[in-house]
């Protein structure tokens, strides 16, 4: 009994096991943040597209429902 519990305490499978998944979850965290900036970003430049497209005579846009014409 007693080797089978130092093999258990020896043993750091589990120890990988946990270090992958916080990395996992570092990664996935970052992912996610990007993608929120990103999303930011490019509706920060439409908005700011469909301004200077109300501003001219060539055509209206609606940044609020994404439409123009």
């Amino acid at each position: 009994m007693t080797k089978l519990l130092k093999a258990f305490r020896d043993d750091e499978n589990g120890a990988a096991m946990v270090e992958y998944s916080i990395l996992l979850g570092i990664i996935a965290v970052a992912v996610v943040l990007t993608v929120i900036a990103i999303g930011g970003w490019v509706s920060g430049r439409f908005t700011g597209l469909c301004t200077a497209l109300d501003g001219t005579s060539v055509g209206t846009c609606n940044a609020a429902a994404g439409t123009g014409s």
